[in-house]
């Protein structure tokens, strides 16, 4: 995990710190408006733009040269392998990872992970990460005036069982601020990353919540410029997932390729 997957601290324009929480959602208004006007003469927007200006890192974030294509050698052509003795049953498990129990809302995280046609993508690792309930990560460059909880550190695997299925045991996380631009806060989210059956299939993304306020102010999340393609990276509340006085459930599937494919983080951001 890259230091610029904990906090998107940097500022890439000199303006960050004074553009306030209306200039960009002028700004978003303004490219989901010519979205709107120009979707039907092409097909549907469902990857993230690189460069997207309300996000003001992004410049620093996506290649300004041209691409040149490479083909893959043999060994990304296959997927990696993992076996029980590699991954421990608990490390899905963040709430027993210490002494004692951590602070906030016990949640469980579930789904299927499928390929483009639908197939489970069986025995791959799936591995997270997260702030913890009042948004702080343990991580030295995040220093923002929240409590470390000493019993969470927002870090956890597993792997997939036959038919494809994760799931994960933690704490709900807070939203925390970034340096976007003046009074800007992340939506609550929880970091994926996993592979498909090639390395070249690895998707590093996140997950949100459903019903978060910050969704429409959060430039990172608008930079999906399709709603439908948006939606697919929340979570759906699964009152069958929750569990009688001890946490509340949410269900996120995980398509790997093809038009539905969920949307990967380094199309987004870090």
């Amino acid at each position: 995990m890259t230091d610029a997957a904990i906090h998107e601290t940097v500022d890439a324009s000199s303006d960050a710190a004074f553009a306030s929480q209306q200039d960009i959602l002028t700004e978003m208004d303004a490219v989901s408006q010519d979205y709107s006007e120009r979707s039907a003469e092409f097909e549907d927007e469902t990857m993230p733009r690189l460069d997207y200006p309300p996000y003001r890192a992004s410049i620093l974030r996506h290649p300004t040269k041209d691409l040149h294509h490479a083909d893959p050698e043999t060994i990304e052509l296959f997927a990696p392998v993992f076996g029980h003795h590699e991954v421990a049953e608990l490390e899905s498990d963040l709430t027993v990872q210490h002494h004692g129990e951590p602070i906030g809302e016990r949640i469980v995280i579930t789904g299927r992970v499928t390929d483009g046609d639908g197939r489970p993508v069986r025995r791959q690792l799936v591995e997270i990460w997260q702030a913890n309930a009042a948004g702080r990560y343990v991580h030295k460059r995040d220093q923002h005036p929240a409590p470390i909880d000493q019993n969470f550190t927002g870090l956890g695997r597993a792997l997939t069982d036959h038919h494809g299925n994760y799931r994960f045991t933690t704490i709900k996380p807070g939203p925390y601020p970034w340096n976007n631009h003046h009074n800007a806060w992340r939506p609550a989210h929880v970091h994926f990353s996993l592979f498909g059956r090639e390395f070249t299939q690895r998707m590093v993304t996140q997950m949100y919540f459903p019903g978060d306020p910050l969704f429409a102010l959060d430039p990172i999340y608008q930079s999906i410029v399709d709603p439908k393609a948006r939606e697919r990276l929340v979570a759906s509340y699964d009152h069958s997932v929750t569990e009688h006085e001890w946490c509340t459930g949410y269900r996120w599937d995980i398509v790997l390729t093809g038009s539905q494919r969920t949307v990967r983080e380094e199309e987004v951001a870090p």
